[in-house]
């Protein structure tokens, strides 16, 4: 039973160490320092607590291990979680499409997307293309995607963090 109890309290553990690291590490490339720095802290306290207690402790089990293993594979996807699902964020989206697709960007800008738009040339094969440029809300991406691929399933699409923006439009 004391077995049982240790690997409980050590998976639980895990999950809440890795999960404030995970959500810390996305609040790091927001630029949130202050925050991140309260959450290293309380990271660091519950980790030595917990890898403490399984290391010193009487009872050999390979379950020890594992639980530990478990806890942080759990606490890294409720991390991601979180963090994806409370951490405000923008993002870039580079689109590549064909040349003249009016259709397409009278679509983005009615659903009140700011676009702009430079001219590519493929000095290969010598194909006019358009490349779309964005800056978004991460949550408007799906809607964003799913409203270019209506006009070209193909479209070559890129997705960076941005950290910062000054002026212009955001949705």
């Amino acid at each position: 039973m004391q077995l049982f109890f240790l690997c409980i309290k050590i998976f639980f553990a895990r999950i809440l160490d890795v999960s404030i690291g995970t959500t810390r590490t996305m609040l790091m490339v927001k630029g949130k320092t202050f925050l991140m720095a309260i959450l290293a802290f309380l990271e660091v306290f519950i980790w030595f607590l917990v890898a403490k207690e399984a290391l010193v402790t009487d009872v050999k089990s390979i379950f020890i291990p594992i639980s530990y293993s478990l806890g942080f594979a759990t606490g890294t996807l409720i991390g991601s979680y979180i963090a994806n699902t409370f951490i405000k964020g923008i993002v870039g989206v580079q689109v590549v499409v064909e040349k003249g697709n009016k259709a397409l960007l009278k679509d983005i800008r009615k659903h009140n997307y700011a676009v702009s738009v430079i001219d590519l040339k493929d000095d290969f094969e010598g194909n006019q293309r358009d490349m779309l440029f964005f800056q978004i809300n991460h949550r408007q991406l799906k809607k964003l995607i799913a409203l270019i691929k209506r006009y070209q399933e193909n479209a070559f699409i890129v997705v960076n963090d941005t950290k910062a923006v000054q002026n212009g439009f955001i949705k």
